[in-house]
């Protein structure tokens, strides 16, 4: 559902409805993200969290520290360095704020003995990390220092990678189809000239043959990029486009032969043998923070309903309704809603304030509504439901909202 003003700017009307916001005494490029923006990040992680979760993934918490070993191990040092925050002294080590999450899980795949019948074994996080952006390049939440990464590393023997990738390419369309959005390119990033990749010429064709079967199987056009390809692999990049019109990656599919060898990765095949694993690294929805950057101009800020910061705001015409008003809130909240009540001002200009504010419906209880357990429905576009009983109006939310999740288009749903 495009936003029908595509000229929006993330940065003015993320702040205008309270999303996030920032601080000199924070830091550039670490914005803070408000309640409203809290609200709809948190039903977006979860989603993707269920999401992952009945794809067969487990999910982990690792540090967003590391030794500089580790990412001199990772090749992420020699790679990298100059997009990482320097080293902390402590204790005889050096610490440093991880750039990317795939060494932990590399060691937390070497941390048990594995076997060909755990695998594919698909690790995922939803965790920090740290980018040291020159200032020159930070913007809103487009480019930033501290970042949440919707991340996964699939383990896999060689024969599995194919059927993996597929299969995040279909995760992959589920999210995006959620969310409301709809990628503008795919790209195939190879590798091109210079010395900043590891890996030998086998690696790199096997891991770009690979990527490339799984783009053709899948039937989705693609075009080939040189020299945009991660240090340890190629990638396929699913690109979204700005108001401005300029292309950004958002999710990615990596595959990595490099980082099992460095840390030595195996599991034992059917034959009882040592075999090294498949590293696939993935992403389906990117960081949330370039995310919700790209979703708030999207959608200019009315997100989908089902992560619509507030989704009811309950407005009693006068005080002798706030009662009623405020149990109408409690039954939607306990119905698993998002919803507010407000009292001050004219009921008119509290219209229009949920209005501008995006919030998909607002409820209005009057003195009759009050009396008979009703309640009128006035959905953000303008338009007005007939009067009716308060449960059915939650009821009637929050399947529109469930509705609204699997990618269904509820704009014109009464």
């Amino acid at each position: 559902m495009q936003a029908e003003n595509v000229h929006v700017d993330h940065r003015k009307l993320g702040r205008e409805l309270d999303l996030f916001d920032s601080d000199p005494l924070i830091g550039a490029g670490l914005p803070f993200w408000l309640p409203a923006g809290a609200a709809a990040r948190h039903e977006v992680e979860s989603f993707l969290y269920e999401l992952e979760r009945r794809a067969g993934y487990q999910h982990v918490y690792s540090p967003a520290l590391g030794k500089k070993q580790m990412y001199e191990l990772s090749g992420h040092w020699k790679n990298f360095a100059d997009d990482m925050f320097p080293p902390m002294a402590l204790g005889g080590d050096e610490l440093v704020l991880r750039p990317s999450l795939c060494p932990h899980h590399a060691l937390i795949f070497k941390a048990r003995q594995r076997s060909y019948r755990d695998l594919p074994l698909r690790i995922a996080e939803l965790g920090p990390m740290y980018r040291a952006e020159r200032s020159g390049v930070l913007g809103g939440l487009s480019r930033v220092r501290s970042i949440q990464l919707n991340d996964s590393h699939i383990f896999c023997a060689l024969d599995q990678v194919g059927s993996e990738v597929a299969g995040v390419l279909r995760l992959m369309r589920v999210a995006h189809r959620a969310l409301g959005m709809e990628p503008s390119s795919v790209r195939l990033s190879l590798r091109g000239d210079g010395g900043k990749y590891a890996g030998n010429d086998d690696m790199w064709e096997r891991a770009s043959a690979l990527l490339r079967s799984a783009l053709d199987l899948s039937e989705i056009s693609y075009e080939e990029v040189e020299g945009e390809a991660a240090f340890y692999g190629p990638k396929i990049d699913i690109q979204i486009e700005d108001a401005a019109g300029r292309e950004w990656s958002l999710s990615t599919i990596q595959i990595d032969f490099h980082m099992p060898a460095q840390f030595d990765l195996s599991f034992r095949n059917a034959a009882g043998e040592r075999e090294r694993p498949v590293m696939v690294h993935r992403s389906l929805a990117g960081s949330m923070e370039r995310l919700f950057g790209h979703l708030i101009e999207l959608h200019g800020g009315a997100f989908p309903l089902w992560y619509a910061p507030v989704q009811l705001d309950v407005l009693p015409i006068s005080d002798d309704q706030a009662a009623a008003a405020g149990a109408v809130r409690d039954r939607a909240i306990e119905a698993g809603l998002r919803a507010e009540v407000h009292h001050d001002g004219s009921i008119g200009a509290r219209i229009r304030a949920a209005a501008d504010r995006k919030i998909p419906y607002a409820g209005i209880v009057g003195k009759r509504e009050a009396a008979d357990g009703l309640i009128a429905l006035r959905l953000r576009d303008g338009r007005q439901l007939p009067v009716m009983p308060a449960a059915e109006a939650i009821a009637l939310i929050a399947s529109a909202s469930a509705e609204s999740q699997a990618g269904v288009d509820v704009r014109a749903r009464p």
